[in-house]
Formats: structure tokens, C-alpha cells, sequence
């Protein structure tokens, strides 16, 4: 899928584009949300500065479901009151407003080929990964079955890591930081189990991440969100 074409969830929030006029954007996020924590790593890979606004699911701010009335995090509110609500499509216009570190130019093969993969994990394993880890909420769903299917896709994952220690070459960039959060989700159900699993490339890739200072920075605690609060600035100046 083109690049250009990935950002639809972009609309404007008219009624408050005056007054946020030159603020920084908000980002409405939530700390163990993969989705949150991938705008998240693309903030800060891009030195894009926002106000953060950490949230809890069970009691949403209403400026948040102004801005985005389907309720998920995360939302960003530009200041000229463009709000993006979809994880990817953050992730994209903040790199594209820098990016330092290349993550939008891989190693190897090009941003066109890392959405590729990206929106597979989005569809096919997310949607294994959440039967899996919340069986329950699916009628008749056998966990262990949606867990040997959502196999494919780390299997595939792990082929590619036997050439390099990034999904696209030897240094990481947007696929690596848009896939991780969903692979350490899926670990997290059964660590014991995933610890046995033979995708040795795999695993190193994921500890790599999950001890990385770009991945501990983004899951740094911040306390819930109220209006009124001073302004949480993230990322901060000093990498914190």
C-alpha cells in the first residue's frame, strides 16, 4: 500500500483549531497499549515534542472522544487542530517531519516493503494475537490454536533476522519499532512457553528492543491525565 495513502484516520477538529493555534500537539496515550506505545517511539524518534496526556480506558477525557469518537488510543491533536488517530499514520508524520536516524529509509528494501509487512502484522497476526491472549471475549475460540497460527508470522520474522539483527538491515527502523510492541504482547501471554519456542533470532531481536533506551524511555510512568494538570512534555529535553 503507498505511503500517501496510509493516512486516512486524519481529520480536523475545527472547534478548538484557533485556540491551539502554535501549542504543541497532544498526544493522548496509554502506557501498556502497543498501539500508544508505537506514537510514542515515533515522538521520540523524530525529537517531535508534544504534550503528553496519559489516560485510563475505563473513564476517557471528553476533549479526546471531541477529537476521536471512536475511544482509542492513541489521538494526536496538531495544533492547527488536525487530529491523527491511527498509531501507524502518527508514527509516519512525525518521522516525516524529521528523522534523524533513517527509520523511514531502511538498510535494505524501502518504506513501500516495510508497510507491507507492517499492515500484515496489523491484520493476519494481531488478529491471531488477540484471540489468543483474550480467548474469552471470543465465542468458541481454542487459544492455543490462534497461538500455533500467529506462528507463521514469527516464523517469517525470525527467517529475516538470520541476515541481519534488524528486520531490514543492521540498524532499526520503522518496521522494527511498529512490529516489536505486538511481539512482546504476544510473548508476554506465556513467557515460558515463548522461552521455548526455537526462534532463537527472534527472541535476541525482541530483548535487543525491549532493553533498548528508546523502548525503556517510552514506558516511563506518568500520572493519569485531569484537565487543569500542569503540561507533561514528552519526550523531554533531557531523554528522560
Amino acid at each position: 500500500m503507498p505511503a500517501s495513502l496510509l493516512l486516512s484516520s486524519i481529520h480536523s477538529l475545527n472547534t478548538t483549531a484557533d485556540s491551539m493555534t502554535n501549542q504543541l500537539p497532544i498526544l493522548y496515550s496509554f502506557r501498556r497499549c502497543p498501539y500508544a506505545m508505537r506514537a510514542r517511539l515515533g515522538l521520540q524518534g523524530s525529537n517531535q515534542q508534544c504534550e503528553l496526556r496519559e489516560i485510563v480506558l475505563r473513564d476517557k477525557p471528553s476533549h479526546m472522544l471531541q477529537a476521536s469518537p471512536k475511544g482509542t488510543v492513541p489521538v494526536l491533536i496538531l495544533s492547527d487542530g488536525t487530529v491523527i488517530e491511527e498509531s501507524l499514520d502518527i508514527m509516519l508524520w512525525a518521522l516525516k517531519q524529521n528523522d534523524p536516524e533513517a527509520f523511514l529509509s531502511p538498510k535494505h528494501k524501502n518504506l513501500e516493503e516495510m508497510l507491507t509487512l507492517i499492515k500484515r502484522c496489523e491484520s493476519n497476526f494481531k488478529c491471531h494475537l488477540d484471540r489468543y491472549k483474550y480467548a474469552p471475549r471470543y465465542e468458541n475460540t481454542d487459544p492455543l490454536d490462534h497461538r500455533h497460527k500467529a506462528e507463521s508470522f514469527l516464523q517469517e520474522l525470525d527467517q529475516r533476522l538470520t541476515a541481519s539483527p534488524y528486520l531490514f538491515g543492521d540498524r532499526i527502523s520503522l518496521a522494527d519499532m511498529a512490529i516489536a510492541p505486538f511481539v512482546r504482547q504476544f510473548a508476554n501471554v506465556d513467557r515460558v512457553w515463548f522461552g521455548q519456542t526455537p526462534y532463537s533470532n527472534l527472541k535476541t531481536w525482541l530483548d535487543d528492543f525491549l532493553n533498548s533506551p528508546a523502548f525503556t524511555n517510552i514506558l516511563n510512568k506518568y500520572p493519569v491525565w485531569k484537565e487543569g494538570d500542569p503540561i507533561t512534555l514528552f519526550p523531554t529535553t533531557d531523554g528522560a
